[in-house]
């Protein structure tokens, strides 16, 4: 009997020491298991990031390539010819001769060119003069982006046209001033490579967020919350057990993210992999702590993906830079960017990948961010605590 009384508390004490490491374990274990039993889970982390990437990489671009443009000439000649020549063999460009003004107007109206250039008469024999009208541009504006891509490729070859001319007739072009542009950071001036970062970004806030938005939401709908409770299982647990597993699904979508950036898109990785990797820990950490937060309230599968949606993947989409640049947005809505984590994200992601490690950029985004995951971490922690409650 003695020896049975000792070794009693002696197992007691053993449980005790490793109670709290024993249930974390546990609790991240049976998440693991969760997300093996529900292919969902596996879609949102695996199959999502790539099919975004695809989708935003080969769907979404900036630039204007293959813009069919109609040419009519009035008075054909070797002047003319030389100009319509610039267009012929340029990438941008897909030249369509037509004979009458009509004719291109109509087919502008159809939508089936993009724009007209419309030689005069007179092309050739008044290059020279401050006010020559021998030439005209319309460009349909229905798509302002596309309309100024097209202008600035024509008047790029209208300058290149009026410098030739002049150099065949031994005079300087008429300007006194040679541009040579150099373009940093992006030298091919793709917006491919601009928007990898930023779709990177976009599928670590939607897998991130959406992951854990189901995660508090299922164990409420299911009354499995009610049995976790039972346990001498703490919040700071609960939430561990929750965050753990989703943060390395997380990471793993960003490394295939970021793979599948450099080598199916050739988008240039200038930054180092340690700081890329550790900026978007941080940000994962406050992605995974907002979609706490929305689950932990909304006790609500379905609501609870609607709200992680309208919540984090449209302000990614729209607030952070990702497409739209955020110094031509009104002042106040500037203002509300600077709640969105993903903006400061996408800065990083897109400073590493198109210039490299500066820390002028990086490190006050990634305090911004860092600064946000504490909140919402502890947000989440303060509400599923009150809820208990």
């Amino acid at each position: 009997m003695a020896h049975h009384a000792a070794a009693t508390p002696s197992g007691g004490n053993a449980r005790q020491t490793t109670g709290s490491g024993g249930r974390l374990r546990s609790l991240i274990r049976k998440e693991f298991l969760q997300v093996v039993r529900d292919p969902g889970s596996i879609g949102i982390a695996v199959v999502l990031p790539i099919v975004l990437l695809l989708l935003f990489g080969y769907g979404v671009s900036l630039d204007a390539e293959h813009v069919r443009l109609a040419v009519v000439v009035e008075l054909p000649g070797a002047a003319a010819s030389r100009f319509v020549a610039g267009f012929q063999g340029s990438k941008y460009f897909e030249p369509v001769r037509m004979r009458h003004m009509r004719e291109a107007v109509e087919a502008l109206n159809r939508r089936e060119v993009d724009g007209i250039v419309h030689l005069r008469a007179s092309f050739g024999r008044r290059v020279s003069t401050p006010r020559d009208r021998s030439i005209q541009l319309i460009v349909n504006g229905v798509d302002a982006n596309t309309a100024r891509l097209i202008e600035g490729y024509v008047e790029n070859v209208w300058s290149r046209w009026l410098a030739d001319a002049a150099r065949s007739r031994g005079r300087t072009p008429a300007t006194s001033v040679d541009v040579e542009q150099r373009v940093w950071f992006n030298p091919e001036v793709r917006s491919r490579n601009f928007l990898v970062p930023g779709i990177v970004a976009l599928v670590m806030t939607l897998t991130g967020a959406l992951l854990t938005a189901l995660v508090m939401a299922r164990e409420w709908e299911r009354g499995t919350m009610e049995s976790l409770l039972a346990t001498p299982v703490r919040v700071g647990e609960i939430l561990l057990g929750k965050i753990i597993p989703y943060f390395i699904l997380g990471m793993g979508g960003m490394a295939l993210s970021v793979a599948m950036g450099v080598w199916l898109f050739q988008a240039p990785l200038r930054g180092s992999l340690g700081l890329l990797f550790g900026s978007g820990s941080v940000f994962l950490l406050a992605a995974l702590g907002m979609g706490l937060v929305i689950s932990i309230t909304a006790r609500n599968q379905f609501v609870a993906a609607q709200v992680a949606i309208i919540a984090t993947f449209l302000p990614a989409f729209i607030l952070s830079g990702f497409v739209f640049d955020i110094g031509s947005m009104p002042a106040w809505v500037q203002w509300i960017t600077r709640i969105v984590p993903a903006r400061y994200f996408v800065s990083i992601l897109q400073t590493q990948f198109l210039a490299g490690d500066i820390p002028a950029v990086v490190l006050p985004n990634l305090a911004a961010l860092a600064l946000m995951a504490a909140l919402l971490l502890g947000l989440s922690r303060w509400k599923l605590r009150k809820r208990l409650q």
